[in-house]
């Protein structure tokens, strides 16, 4: 209940200040956690320490992926009223579009493969003013009252949100009536992922993307979006990853697919490490 009436007071503060007020608040937050809270901070380490190969991880770049996600909750509870035709058109560059519209124009819908990276859930709202049907998974909050508030946020511009626990069937349906189905490929949450090569080590990867695409058809397009700074960010769409028809049975396959969609998340996360906000250790399964 406690997270609640924070995530609320919090809601009340961001909507009654300027922007750029939030996010001094935000980062303020961000700062006491990294401060106080020693397990997220050591577990940010560690992943830096992996990520870019170095021991002498500067303090500073362990507290800027905390400044991050401050920054990127202010822009998750702000964009129901923040993202609209006029804000994407003139705050956000969009790479490689042809590459969905392509994908999409086949019509067997397409499987967006995102990541903990920049912030997904505005990336989510960005497709969906550019004119795609977007169903999106996500895992249910422990607390329902925060899981509302959460959802709340997603479905305000149109975007179909899918608990984990009903997904295979609902994003299935979308596919088949060519929408988008948008989901992480960066984190395994359940006990289903497949162990790949990911960062230097062998972590559980989620294997919803391939599965999708195997059981219809759809490619897999990558997409993710990142804060530029002073209120501007970029969409990077890259070309689709397929299946070929004769290999949607067969396992060797899927893991080839992905394997080659994690290294293109890692590919990502190492050109800008303090943009993946990853607040736990990740391979630490094995």
């Amino acid at each position: 209940m406690f997270q609640y009436f924070l995530y609320k007071v919090a809601l009340l503060i961001i909507h009654v200040v300027p922007r750029r007020w939030a996010y001094g608040v935000a980062e303020f937050l961000a700062d006491q956690q990294f401060h106080f809270s020693h397990k997220d901070r050591e577990a940010v380490m560690r992943n830096l320490r992996q990520i870019t190969g170095r021991q002498d991880v500067a303090r500073e770049d362990v507290r800027r992926v905390f400044l991050n996600f401050g920054r990127y909750l202010v822009d998750f509870f702000l964009m129901y009223k923040m993202v609209d035709a006029s804000f994407v058109r003139d705050h956000v560059t969009v790479n490689g579009l042809e590459h969905l519209t392509v994908a999409h124009g086949q019509g067997r819908g397409v499987v967006i493969l995102t990541a903990h990276i920049g912030n997904w859930e505005m990336g989510a709202a960005v497709l969906r003013q550019l004119g795609f049907p977007v169903t999106a998974i996500a895992l249910p909050h422990k607390n329902p009252k925060v899981n509302i508030l959460f959802n709340r946020q997603r479905e305000a511009h149109g975007v179909t949100v899918v608990p984990t626990s009903v997904a295979v069937r609902r994003c299935l349906g979308a596919l088949r009536k060519g929408g988008l189905v948008a989901l992480l490929g960066d984190r395994d949450f359940g006990p289903f992922g497949k162990p790949l090569s990911f960062l230097g080590r062998t972590t559980l990867i989620p294997q919803g993307a391939a599965f999708f695409a195997s059981r219809t058809g759809a490619p897999i397009v990558p997409c993710f979006l990142k804060p530029d700074g002073d209120g501007h960010y970029t969409m990077d769409i890259c070309s689709p990853i397929c299946l070929s028809a004769g290999d949607t049975d067969k396992e060797a396959p899927l893991i080839a697919v992905m394997a080659q969609y994690a290294a293109l998340i890692e590919d990502k996360i190492r050109k800008d490490p303090t943009q993946w906000l990853m607040f736990r250790e990740f391979g630490i399964e094995f």
